[in-house]
């Protein structure tokens, strides 16, 4: 049963076959030829239940927040206002690239809007002001995949649904880890433009009249955020109830740069259905596999091979850590998350693990394939806007922040607080 579940999913995904409905055919086929049960009776209350969910209502809210935000200039003035900050560090403009990925990470709830967003405002730049484009485009990349780390997280959101973990500590469990895997890719750019300054540009400072002044472009990510976050952190609002005040204040955000528009919310609001529909097939197709497999008894059985090999739960874990790495290479993010849940949490937690640190663990784990070729999505999204130039001087531009990946994941293997410290204190 399991080469035939790991064949099926590599097989129909290499055919590009939709993710959702690879999900749907995979449990259908364990059903026809595993199961003593016909499980597919059970198929439509399984799909009203996974859809029918208060929790899932935060996914449109929060994709539709990030499109107000993307066609309201936001980006643009966050970007301009963080230039003036961190411009003076060496490597100058590429800091900007990754504060601004942070700041918008913490409103969007997407990598790949995120990644979308700073590259179309900085990739004109690296060119006029002379950057290494294969490291500026490898950070606006890695960069971009904070969105799905710092809350609020549209793939947490989903973790937190097919676990049925608490979506707020998962949220709070993601702060820390987001910011040091920022501050690490800072780091690592520092160091890299201070051995071989030619990677970066020139360095800019601002006056502390500019920076100040230019604070004040800054005030609605703060306050966004705050609102977001600081409501969930409270106990004033649900997750959903908080994506709906975000969405309000966007809105309001929109109006008063005006760039509120009829033609702005239509696209807005086309944008989002677009992206909520998708993620709800892959979300529906997801739960109908665990459905099976659970049913199947698949879970159990890779259970039992594993402790069959006599590895203990840190040797088993860096296998999974290890499948997860090389399975990122083949399979977008979301889908690779929907589709190992079901099989490997109930593991990590028979062993012992908590399963919202294991949660974030698995964040930075899909987060590193988003810029690993063949399929990193944010290798495409940041190529699309550099006009022709080669493709593989984004992959190369994005090993240095893999490798801070790896060592976020080490970190968090060894100080599982980095994650729970929040979330204890709630």
């Amino acid at each position: 049963m399991i080469p035939f579940t790991a064949l099926g999913l590599m097989g129909m995904l290499a055919l590009s076959i939709p993710v959702g409905v690879v999900l749907c055919l995979l449990a259908f086929g364990i059903d026809v030829f595993f199961s003593p049960f016909p499980l597919m009776r059970g198929l439509g209350q399984v799909v009203w239940s996974s859809s029918n969910s208060a929790t899932l209502i935060a996914i449109p809210l929060f994709v539709l927040l990030g499109e107000i935000l993307v066609r309201s200039g936001v980006a643009n003035r966050t970007y301009a206002a963080l230039d003036k900050w961190v411009s003076w560090l060496p490597g100058g403009l590429i800091h900007a690239n990754i504060a601004t990925s942070t700041m918008f990470s913490a409103t969007s709830g997407s990598s790949v809007a995120t990644a979308a967003t700073v590259a179309t405002v900085a990739m004109p730049q690296a060119r006029e002001l002379g950057y290494n484009e294969k490291l500026f485009s490898g950070a606006i990349a890695a960069g971009g995949t904070l969105g799905i780390m710092i809350p609020p997280s549209i793939n947490l959101i989903v973790y937190g649904f097919l676990t049925e973990s608490s979506i707020p500590q998962l949220f709070l469990a993601g702060l820390l880890p987001g910011l040091l895997l920022a501050g690490l890719f800072m780091l690592i750019t520092a160091v890299l433009c201070t051995i071989w300054p030619q990677l970066g540009g020139p360095q800019r400072h601002a006056t502390w009249g500019k920076r100040l002044a230019s604070l004040f472009d800054l005030i609605p990510i703060f306050g966004l955020f705050a609102a977001i976050v600081g409501s969930i952190y409270a106990g004033w609002a649900t997750p959903t109830e908080a994506a709906t005040i975000g969405v309000a204040i966007a809105l309001a955000i929109a109006a008063h740069q005006k760039a509120l528009s009829r033609q702005m919310i239509a696209d807005a609001l086309r944008g989002a259905v677009k992206t909520s529909a998708m993620i709800m097939l892959v979300v529906i197709g997801a739960y109908v596999l665990n459905f099976v497999l659970t049913a199947g008894g698949v879970s159990r059985a890779l259970q039992n091979m594993l402790n069959g090999l006599g590895f203990g739960p840190m040797a088993t874990l860096l296998v999974i850590v290890v499948m997860y790495i090389v399975l990122g290479f083949f399979i977008e993010t979301l889908s690779l998350m929907v589709a190992t849940i079901p099989i490997v949490v109930p593991i990590i937690v028979h062993m012992g693990y908590d399963k919202i640190w294991f949660g974030i663990l698995m964040i930075i784990l899909v987060e590193m394939a988003l810029i690993t070729p063949p399929v990193g999505l944010n290798l495409y999204v940041v190529q699309s806007a550099r006009r022709g130039r080669p493709f593989a001087d984004v992959m190369l531009g994005c090993i240095p922040y893999v490798l801070a990946m790896l060592l976020m994941v080490g970190l968090l293997i060894l100080a599982p607080q980095i994650a729970l410290y929040l979330p204890s204190t709630q």
